[in-house]
């Protein structure tokens, strides 16, 4: 019976350090590896990485005061899953809170695809169509992902010019233009 417990013991020892090497593995390379990014740029990430992947990035202080951010960068034009796109990051304490991505709605599916692929299977997928006026009627496409505390959220009204890919952490979307 001795031997037995010992090899329980054993096991578990080797399980607490398995398990906290998987932690120190995941502090070091988890933002990149389970959080939302846009050209290796996750959310959490430092101004530097965001320089350091648009070089041509303009970074300044926000305009406004807000609890969920204190600088931006703004980037005139990237490359996003195979598509022209324009990309503002939002930081805070020197980390990416959020970003959005812009871009044509002539991409729309080839973007969708590459998110779906890049972020997973979406928490939701609609279409909705939306009536204002008489014969007036729009259609708004949504994708949402949810991992935790971090969102993305790619919306289209359908048969006009822009997407729009949302990604932030925490209550990014409810603080960033609350008026204080």
């Amino acid at each position: 019976m001795a031997r037995t417990e010992k090899k329980i013991g054993t096991d578990l020892i080797f399980n607490k350090w398995g398990l906290s090497l998987f932690f120190v593995v995941s502090l070091v390379f988890g933002y990149r590896a389970w959080g939302y990014d846009a050209n290796g740029v996750a959310l959490g990430a430092a101004e530097a990485d965001v320089r350091k992947a648009f070089p041509s990035a303009h970074c300044r202080a926000l305009e406004w005061k807000s609890q969920a951010a204190e600088r931006r960068c703004d980037d005139a034009r990237i490359v996003f899953g195979g598509a022209e796109a324009r990309i503002t990051f939002y930081l805070k304490a020197d980390r990416v809170q959020a970003f959005d991505v812009r871009l044509d709605e002539r991409d729309l599916e080839r973007v969708a695809a590459f998110l779906k692929q890049r972020y997973g299977k979406p928490l939701a997928e609609t279409r909705e169509k939306i009536e204002r006026r008489e014969g007036d009627v729009r259609e708004i496409y949504k994708v949402r992902w949810e991992k935790g505390e971090q969102r993305a959220l790619l919306t289209s009204q359908l048969k006009r010019r822009r997407v729009d890919l949302s990604v932030w952490q925490g209550n990014f979307e409810d603080e960033i233009y609350r008026v204080r």
